[in-house]
This record gives C-alpha cells, structure tokens and sequence, in this order.
C-alpha cells in the first residue's frame, strides 16, 4: 500500500525557484500530515528534500503516544550527512537509506540501516526491489511524501495506490519547482489515471484524496 502526499500551491508547484517552501499549506493541513503518517510504517523522501529540509519525518501531534513510522531516503550515492537530523534519530526511530552501492561506514555507525538495491541505467534506484526490499522488513505501508522526481518516478513504475493532495490558496508560477517531475508521455491515454475519492476544506487549504483505478 504506497500513498503519495503532496502539499502544492494551486498550480502545482512545492517550492519556489529558490526553494522557498514554508509554508504552503496551513496548520490544519500539516496535522493532517501528521495524522496520516502514523497510520503508515514508513514515510519515504527522495535525497534531495533530506539534504534540502534536514527533515524529522517523525509524527508530532499533541497527546500521541503510538508508533513511530521508520523513515526511508532513497539516496543512492549516501549523500545524508551523519550530522542530519535523521541520522542522529537513527537509534531511536528507524531510518533506512536505500543505496546502490557499499554502505557508507559513517551512516552505519549513526545507526542507519543501508539497503542496497540495483541501479537503473541512470543511477537511480529500481524501485519495484526498493518497495519488495522495504516490505520483507515489515514496511508494507509506505508514506512518499517528496521531492518531485521521487513522486514521478514512483508514477511511471505504477506503483501508487493513494494520493493525498494538500493544495495552498497561492500560485507560484513556473519557475517555481513542480511537486512531480516528468513522465515522458507522449499521449494523453498513457498518463496515470486515478479516482477521486473525496474534497475537504482545511481552513484556507483544500485536501483531495485519490485512489488508483
């Protein structure tokens, strides 16, 4: 069960050109975030937003006292740092850096589990092994939460279930950065298709919940 989130500007866009990206979306939105974070065993970001946020990825809601997700970076060439907010976690709450070559000793020694899985012929990851790889170790629900190439690439492998799109009351423009990179289509009728399942309104935020077809 893969669920992909994304916390856009009306025009689909995550960030500024400069990477400017807090906050899009509201508070009511971001608890939402939280809440649907636990209800996953792993929440999934690309390196970039590791290394741009230096993120938790952790639930934080008043009051909770549950698990715990693991946390996922797919970053092939190790490039989080020791130092990173995540690393310095690793020993209290899982995290997972899904590489594509021999562990790096320093994340080890952090406590992050290195997962090696084959390169594509472009270096990254092959996804299909990383979703098998992550549910032999009990990650069976997983939480994409970014950046835009992570979001594409997890489309084109036809791999997402679920997607849950936080939409702020602001546009961006096209220089701003774009919450799904490229999916090479050439027709109309090779795009992924999904249901929408429901529309709410989060303070100033709208929230719509898509399901695959």
């Amino acid at each position: 069960m893969i669920t992909l989130k994304l916390a856009t500007s009306l025009d689909g866009r995550i960030a500024t050109g400069q990477g400017d990206s807090r906050w899009i979306t509201g508070p009511e939105a971001r608890t939402e975030v939280h809440r649907l974070r636990a209800e996953h065993d792993a929440v999934l970001v690309g390196a970039e937003t590791a290394l741009a946020d230096d993120p938790d990825l952790t639930v934080r809601l008043p009051g909770y006292a549950g698990p715990q997700p693991a946390r996922v970076v797919l970053d092939s060439r190790q490039r989080l740092p020791p130092t990173s907010r995540l690393a310095r976690s690793a020993q209290d709450i899982p995290v997972h850096v899904v590489a594509t070559g021999a562990p790096d000793p320093a994340l080890l020694a952090a406590g992050v589990q290195i997962i090696q899985v084959p390169a594509l012929d472009d270096g990254r990851p092959d996804l299909p092994a990383v979703v098998a790889m992550l549910a032999a170790r009990g990650l069976r629900r997983l939480f994409v939460e970014g950046g835009g190439q992570v979001a594409a690439s997890f489309l084109r492998c036809g791999l997402v279930d679920r997607m849950e799109w936080f939409r702020g009351p602001q546009i961006i423009g096209d220089e701003g950065r774009p919450a799904i990179g490229g999916l090479c289509l050439s027709r109309l009728d090779e795009a992924p298709r999904l249901r929408r399942i429901e529309v709410s309104v989060l303070g100033e935020d709208l929230w719509e919940r898509y399901e695959r077809i």
